[in-house]
């Protein structure tokens, strides 16, 4: 029987589509951009090729700010997996932005006792090595930052 591999193993990456490479793409130039519908006006949120309410496929980039609040959260004291180890706890939350999406992600910058539901929070651009940028949050108040 082999040893275990004391080699650190890879946190996953996210793989852009055509449809999701605008949204990747401006994060790595520090930007939120969101489909929004021409039709019907709804914020369009993971990429996709159709209006997730009315269906048509008139959608359109735009650039948003990314404020939002904790919709909700946890603490997770082990790891969710091998790969992030290295990152506990993970303090992994569902951000609302003002234009109503919900987005996965994970909060920085502050300790796990300061995170409430309605916390707002502002976003921060985590530019990795292979040049993937990840969408990252922080409490929007200084006081709270960690």
């Amino acid at each position: 029987m082999a040893a275990p591999s004391t080699e650190p193993v890879p946190k996953p990456r996210p793989v852009p589509t055509a449809t999701s490479q605008p949204f990747w793409a401006a994060l790595r130039e520090e930007r939120i951009d969101l489909q929004q519908c021409d039709e019907c006006g709804t914020w369009v949120y993971y990429p996709r090729a159709r209006c997730s309410h009315c269906l048509s496929d008139r959608l359109t980039w735009r650039t948003v700010d990314g404020a939002g609040t904790v919709f909700t959260y946890t603490v997770a004291p082990q790891p969710t997996a091998p790969p992030f180890a290295d990152d506990v706890p993970q303090l992994l939350a569902m951000v609302e932005l003002a234009e109503g999406v919900r987005l996965s992600t994970t909060l920085v910058d502050v300790a796990p006792d300061a995170i409430a539901i309605g916390m707002p929070v502002q976003p921060v651009f985590d530019h990795g090595d292979d040049g993937t940028t990840l969408l990252r949050f922080r409490p929007a108040d200084r006081a709270a930052l960690h």
